[in-house]
């Protein structure tokens, strides 16, 4: 019988007697180096779902904390109309503090999973999940990260010599959202750090979401591989 991805939804210890969910996909083999994947403003929908089994698929094991936990657990929104406009009304209220905080507080949920244990353990998101990958390049120990087209990375570059870790960054030429001379200033930034920046012509944000109209199925896959081959140089 063909093994299969594992998921189901765990609790995550957020300190002060709080706790909040976080996804879970366990890849075919069981155990496997760890990655905390970071959503986009629109919650734990049906696509971060699957970017996680994908990757569980891949041979990794994915938690995906639910960042918007403190206003609405498990929220899961679509990309139009009124979602849109909570996400964006959701992702305003975050404080960066308690997001420094579940940066933390999943990392050691992740690491504390039988399945993680010896391994090593790696930072990826998209959109609002990319400047918390980064993010978590910067304040925590993870072995590697992966930023898709993070959104206010520009204005965090403050960030960027405490670095700690490789990490590869993934940008749309077209995304309106980070301009040619934001991501400029990303590569600038991060010239001396172990860092790729990549940017892909003809990509807008979010293209490598399938539910969105601005999938870019080539940019997609070719973010994926290399995302991929990163992620299995640093963390394998």
């Amino acid at each position: 019988m063909t093994k299969k991805v594992k998921t189901e939804w765990i609790s995550v210890d957020g300190g002060k007697g709080q706790t909040y969910d976080a996804y879970l996909a366990l890849p075919p083999a069981g155990t496997g180096p760890g990655i905390l994947l970071f959503q986009e403003i629109f919650g734990v929908n049906d696509h971060i779902q699957g970017v996680a089994e994908q990757y569980a698929q891949d041979g990794f094991v994915v938690l995906v904390p639910d960042l918007f936990w403190r206003q609405q657990a498990r929220v899961a929104l679509g990309y139009d109309g009124e979602d849109r406009n909570q996400a964006v009304s959701m992702m305003k209220a975050l404080v960066p503090e308690e997001m420094q905080a579940d940066i933390r507080s999943s990392l050691a949920a992740l690491r504390s999973r039988p399945e993680t244990t010896g391994r090593k353990s790696g930072a990826l998101g998209y959109c609002l999940g990319g400047r918390l990958a980064y993010t978590a390049a910067a304040i925590t120990d993870v072995d590697a990260a992966v930023a898709f087209y993070g959104g206010g990375i520009h204005d965090q570059l403050a960030l960027a010599p405490k670095l700690q870790c490789p990490i590869q960054f993934h940008y749309g030429a077209k995304d309106e959202s980070i301009p040619g001379s934001a991501v400029e200033s990303v590569r600038s930034a991060v010239s001396d750090k172990n860092a790729e920046v990549l940017v892909y012509e003809g990509a807008n944000h979010g293209f490598n979401c399938w539910d969105r109209g601005t999938y870019h199925p080539n940019s997609a896959a070719l973010g994926h591989g290399r995302a991929l081959t990163f992620l299995a140089q640093h963390l394998f």
